[in-house]
Order: structure tokens, then C-alpha cells, then sequence
């Protein structure tokens, strides 16, 4: 295992660390990750924050001299033995995960997925697992391969129409409760005899059926809800792949679309990307295309004004 040191430092310091590895800086499109430089075997991570100290990690050969050279009372991180993930179950079962909740120009997508016992097997094969821990090459692949392998139904909702939604008064858990719910629907009226559901949990289960409020729509019970439930049931790690798999290529689109790069997350480089596609675009067309009840849709008004 790397050694690692975490240090906090203030925005002067974190600025001029900034300047400093300039030459080494690599795209990283992590929601909270500032910069990132590489700088002979060592990773050097900072990430964005809203207080008066940031984080700044150092991953790698000598990560304590070079941190030390920012902070002189810097230490070696304590190392931990990592944990074996174990799925708890393995019987046939239907599982749920979203994707795209915190991205600021990119869609909200729910992933629900039925698999057999006899599928497992497969899964490990294709290195399923949490897809926050794959990069996206891994997630193109392994979602192209699966594509056809596997059972799921996956609901897009378009920033265009998530404002429309907010407009009217739900919320941003209201909608996962929806979708999720939705999807999970499709996958059981295809497997009705499926007696394990899981759901990656975001919202305490009294709170989730709150939300699903429409007499019309059936609400699919019993079932269990556990955070990073990727990590415990086969199913909600397939939906964890297949959503972002499915997110990236809602993301291609996009691009393809209007002829820019879309970034992930809300942070500084999404910030200069609403600049940039207002100024090319205009303000309405990129209404179609945020999420209007996020902190940066005022500051890009505040600019735009």
C-alpha cells in the first residue's frame, strides 16, 4: 500500500500549489477534486472546499517530504488493511442506484437490474463492483458487455424536465423516490416471484414511501434499503455500472450536441463551463440543460447580469 499524507492549508497556500505543479496538473472529473498533478510516482489531490481549509492529499513515492514542503508538521497516514467487499446475497434479487444527482449540467439516471443466482458468476467476471471505484473507460466496457446480458430498465430525467418537476414542488429525494420506484416496478412485473429488492439507500425508508404519493402508480414494499449497498447485493452493483454507463452516454450526446465538453459535479469548472455555453448559446437554451435549484445557476446569472 502507497504511503499517503492528508494536509489542510488556506486558499493562499492552496493557490500556490496550484501555480507550483501547473506543468504536472492531469484532468481528474471528480465532483469535489480542484486539481490533481502527478509528479514522479506521487499524486497530489486537492480538493474543493467551502471553509477556510482544504484538503490537499499526497499519494505515492515520498509523500511526506513533498507534503512536508507545504506543511512541516505534516505525518504518514495511518495504514488501514483494506476490506474485502463481500456480496451478502446471492439468491435471485432486484436492486436499484442512481447517478447523476449532484452534476450540475448532466441528467439524473435510475438503474434498476434483475439478476439470477447463475448470473453472479458472470458478474465477477466482468468486474462488477461499485462503479464510483471504476474509471470511465472501465464503466464503457464493462457496460457495453453487459448491455445485452443482463435485465434492466433505466429512466433519464433531463435537467429540462427536472426544473419542470422542481417547479411544481417535489424535491430532489422525491424524484429518486419516483424513479426508483418506477424502476423497480418495471424490473418486478417482468420477475414478480422476486422476494429480494434492494435499494441503494439515500433517504430513510418511512421517507422514501412518503414520497410516493401517486394513487395510480403501484409502490413496489419489502424492500431493503442500505447505504453503499453496492458493496452488500449483486444486483445494486450492476445498477450502480448500468447507470453510469448510461450517464456517459447521455453525456456523449450532449457533447456531440452542442460541440463542448460537458463536465461532471458543480464545482469551478462547471462554473467557467456555464459561462462559456451562455455566451455561446444563450441563457434560455442553457435553462434546457442545468439544474436551475443548484448554487451555480445564480452565480452564472449573476455573471450573465
Amino acid at each position: 500500500m502507497s504511503d499517503s499524507v492528508t494536509i489542510s492549508v488556506n486558499q493562499i497556500t492552496l493557490e500556490k500549489m496550484k501555480r507550483f505543479y501547473a506543468e504536472s496538473l492531469v484532468l481528474n472529473r471528480g465532483e469535489y477534486v480542484l486539481f490533481q498533478a502527478k509528479v514522479d510516482g506521487l499524486v497530489i489531490t486537492a480538493f474543493l472546499s467551502k471553509k477556510e481549509l482544504s484538503k490537499v492529499t499526497f499519494v505515492g513515492k515520498d509523500a511526506l517530504r513533498e507534503a512536508q514542503i507545504w506543511d512541516e508538521n505534516a505525518v504518514l497516514n495511518e495504514k488501514k488493511e483494506p476490506l474485502k467487499e463481500e456480496w451478502v446475497c446471492l439468491d435471485d434479487q432486484i436492486g436499484s442506484d442512481e447517478v447523476g444527482v449532484g452534476d450540475f449540467v448532466l441528467p439524473m439516471i435510475v438503474c434498476a437490474s434483475f439478476i439470477r443466482k447463475k448470473d453472479i458468476k458472470m458478474l465477477k467476471e466482468f468486474g462488477v463492483h461499485d462503479s464510483k471505484k471504476l474509471t470511465d473507460d472501465q464503466i464503457r466496457e464493462i457496460g457495453k458487455g453487459l448491455a445485452k446480458k443482463v435485465f434492466i430498465s433505466k429512466l433519464t430525467l433531463s435537467n429540462e424536465k427536472y426544473n419542470e418537476m422542481i417547479d411544481k414542488g417535489e424535491n430532489l429525494n422525491s424524484l429518486k423516490a419516483k424513479m426508483h420506484n418506477r424502476a423497480l416496478l418495471n424490473m418486478f412485473k417482468q420477475f414478480p416471484d422476486t422476494k429480494n429488492i434492494f435499494v441503494d439507500q439515500f433517504v430513510g425508508e418511512s421517507k422514501y414511501y412518503s414520497y410516493l404519493n401517486d394513487k395510480n402508480e403501484i409502490q413496489v414494499d419489502n424492500i431493503v434499503f442500505k447505504t453503499k449497498g453496492e458493496s452488500s447485493y449483486p444486483s445494486v452493483a450492476l445498477s450502480s455500472v448500468m447507470a453510469r454507463y448510461s450517464f456517459l452516454l447521455e453525456k456523449d450526446a450532449l457533447e456531440k450536441k452542442y460541440g463542448m465538453e460537458f463536465p461532471c459535479g458543480a464545482g469551478s469548472k462547471v462554473d467557467e463551463f456555464a459561462k462559456k455555453f451562455i455566451e455561446k448559446f444563450g441563457l434560455k437554451e442553457f435553462d434546457k440543460i442545468c439544474k436551475k435549484n443548484f448554487v451555480n445557476y445564480k452565480e452564472a446569472i449573476a455573471i450573465k447580469l
